[in-house]
């Protein structure tokens, strides 16, 4: 049990060095796509959101959730509302709560269904955050947070992301954005950002308490 220990660890360490330099640069890259010109600052930028979010990380985690926990609500809120709107004008998304077309579309794909699932499996993660910060709140406001406000904003997101591919094959690019009009991308650029800074912090929370 302490080898399995250790190795869960490691993973957790791994995670925690890799995800939030992976997922600021990924949300700062967003910039590009409607400010070509600023593509040199994006690494820069990331490096000094990176060395902040460790700088803040000794004041401990009810000072980082009390500055955090209302931008993640305002996230949540906004992704449900856009998904919802964009189910409405295509409904059509909703057959694919049944099993049976998932179970159909990886009988038929043979060995690439490995792959398919890989991505699936990528659409959720960020669920071990909220495991790391068990530490801090407990499993029952976990559960409470996760079954009642994450997984039906999280999910409404990913079927209205679904709904303009159906309409639209060519929205594959950018499907988060294809859900809000051109005038708010802007704002869900910042918001993104701001949501992915969060939620990388929350890992390094998770290694700090580790450690300690």
């Amino acid at each position: 049990m302490v080898l399995v220990g250790l190795i869960g660890a490691t993973l957790l360490y791994g995670d925690g060095a890799i995800t939030p330099a992976i997922s600021v640069l990924s949300a700062i890259e967003g910039i590009k796509v409607y400010a070509p010109h600023l593509d040199r600052f994006v690494v820069p930028l990331t490096v000094v959101i990176l060395i902040a979010l460790f700088m803040v990380q000794r004041k401990g985690t009810s000072f980082i959730g009390g500055m955090f926990g209302p931008v993640m609500l305002i996230w949540f809120i906004v992704i449900g509302v856009l998904g919802v709107a964009s189910i409405a004008r295509t409904p059509a998304i909703l057959v694919a709560l049944s099993p049976l077309a998932a179970i159909t579309y990886l009988w038929h794909i043979g060995p690439l269904a490995f792959v398919v699932i890989g991505g699936a499996f990528l659409a959720v993660t960020g669920g071990e955050a909220f495991y790391a910060d068990m530490g801090h709140f407990g499993a029952g406001p976990i559960r409470f947070a996760w079954f009642t406000f994450a997984l039906p904003a999280l999910t409404l997101s990913y079927f209205g992301q679904g709904a303009p591919l159906l309409r639209q094959p060519r929205a594959i690019q950018s499907p988060f954005y294809a859900l809000a009009p051109e005038w708010a991308h802007y704002g869900l650029v910042v918001l993104a950002t701001l949501a992915t800074v969060i939620a990388s912090q929350s890992i390094i929370s998770g290694a700090y308490s580790m450690t300690q």
